[in-house]
């Protein structure tokens, strides 16, 4: 690759998500870390409004745009796979902006990319979550994009339910299950629970706002050290 698309590509890359680490840039562009840095440092010099933070990862500021994009038809068509496969493991309200994300994408493609991404046979089964996990998927959602706390009560792996004030900050998909971390203000440290465990939730009108060793971004690197110490 050459090195002007690989520096269109981190940006791409960046862009597209709210927190980026070098290694995942790296992987993705299969180059060492270092060149990653030395890439990210020259866009950045260019006047590529990128935030970096080290051991953490990069983000776009807010209001940088690119000219829009065609896909071609390899990409219209994992995008069409991914809303197939996402949309019943979704709450309802964010599956309906998939598929109308996606509507609006088919629409203005070229007719052989358009026609290649609507003929591509694959599928998933509708079968996904229960009306009641669906709710308190879209609840939590909701609760960590506006920052308010939750109370809930939680079924744990003992058969006890316990009362939790929490703060949540991200929702995670394991194959079927899906879970949410948050910083658990009764045990006074990070916390995941499995979403089909939660008995009752409730958000509060009490918004957070970040805190040293309570972000999403402290959860990362806490992990991160978990995974390389081997526990």
């Amino acid at each position: 690759m050459r090195r002007a698309d690989r520096l269109f590509q981190i940006v791409q890359l960046i862009r597209g998500r709210r927190l980026t680490t070098a290694e995942y840039l790296a992987e993705r562009l299969e180059v060492s870390v270092r060149t990653v840095y030395r890439d990210v440092a020259a866009l950045q010099l260019q006047g590529v409004p990128i935030d970096g933070e080290a051991g953490v990862g990069y983000r776009m500021k807010a209001g940088f745009e690119l000219p829009p994009l065609m896909f071609n038809a390899e990409e219209a068509q994992a995008l069409v796979a991914a809303v197939r496969v996402a949309r019943p493991q979704l709450d309802s309200e964010l599956g309906r902006f998939a598929e109308d994300a996606l509507g609006k994408i088919l629409t203005v493609l070229p007719a052989s990319a358009r026609a290649a991404a609507e003929r591509l046979a694959l599928y998933a089964p509708l079968v996904g979550l229960d009306d009641a996990t669906r709710e308190r998927l879209a609840q939590l959602r909701q609760a960590t994009e506006s920052r308010h706390k939750l109370a809930l009560h939680y079924l744990d792996l003992g058969g006890q339910v316990t009362e939790r004030q929490v703060r949540p900050l991200a929702c995670f998909f394991w194959g079927p299950v899906w879970t949410f971390s948050a910083w658990c203000e009764l045990r006074e440290d990070f916390r995941s629970f499995r979403v089909d465990r939660v008995q009752r939730l409730l958000v509060l009108d009490e918004r957070f706002r970040d805190e040293p060793g309570k972000t999403l971004a402290d959860l990362q690197r806490h992990e991160a050290a978990r995974a390389r110490s081997g526990h």
